[in-house]
């Protein structure tokens, strides 16, 4: 995309200026899902990867599962 320069900027854009969308072009990735959490500095620090962090979330899934069961 090209872009303008301080004196082509105009107060207001209609929408046959912005071009033809694409339909559907982000469809794949967003059914695929995501679910992104922000940590905080202390707990991403005692996790290398994503995959340690979910083993942990499963451990302590199984632990409150004997626990109520």
């Amino acid at each position: 995309m090209k872009t303008a320069k301080k004196e082509e900027m105009r107060k207001e854009y209609k929408r046959e200026d912005l071009g033809k969308g694409i339909r559907g072009k982000y469809y794949e990735e967003y059914k695929k899902g995501t679910n992104l959490i922000l940590l905080s500095p202390d707990v991403a620090a005692a996790f290398p990867d994503d995959a340690s962090v979910n083993e942990a979330l499963r451990s302590l899934m199984k632990i409150a599962r004997q626990s109520i069961g």
